[in-house]
């Protein structure tokens, strides 16, 4: 067989077309280059990943309060503790505990210390629970009692209502006083 042989244009643009070219902008524009991309978003992952704060939940039981009817009353001591704007007012089954915890009468159990700058209140808490502790030993009836009912203004700061719910809990030795968190409405 005899071989075709090809002109000499045929032979130049045989080796123009075979030669291999360096690709054109036109070339380039089909494919997106996502090395730079993945670079920054990795970047911004680890940055991220460093700086976020890390939060601490924890939970704290409470009960329901139940109905029950009313029926004759067993000498509960039936405690309630009312975080205020002026301080914290602690009431019984005989009536609102007077300033100092010493005695019945008018006023406030705990008052307030002042304000911090945004307006919030700043309690006592430490003599909260001495207040409570007092109460509680105050009858051999009451040693038994482990329930509180809590109510709150509602400009008071949730911080306010935990911290009071730790110091009614147990006391300073960590003994406990009233572990049975109820919350009421004020009144």
């Amino acid at each position: 067989m005899d071989a075709k042989r090809f002109s000499a244009h045929q032979q130049a643009k045989i080796r123009r077309l075979s030669t291999p070219q360096p690709p054109t902008s036109d070339d380039e524009a089909g494919e997106i280059n996502i090395v730079p991309f993945l670079d920054m978003v990795v970047n911004i992952m680890m940055f991220v990943l460093a700086t976020v704060a890390v939060t601490f939940v924890s939970t704290s039981e409470v009960k329901l309060p139940s109905f029950r009817r009313p029926g004759p009353d067993q000498g509960d001591l039936k405690l309630t503790v009312m975080l205020t704007n002026d301080g914290i007012a602690v009431k019984t089954a005989q009536g609102n505990v007077a300033p100092g915890c010493e005695e019945y009468g008018s006023g406030l159990a705990v008052p307030a210390r002042g304000k911090q700058p945004d307006g919030e209140p700043v309690y006592d808490f430490d003599a909260l629970t001495a207040c409570v502790a007092r109460l509680k030993a105050l009858s051999p009836a009451y040693q038994s009692e482990a329930q509180v009912r809590i109510a709150a203004s509602s400009n008071i700061s949730y911080r306010s209502v935990v911290d009071c719910i730790d110091h009614v809990r147990s006391g300073p030795a960590g003994e406990p006083l009233f572990p049975e968190i109820l919350f009421a409405m004020p009144r």
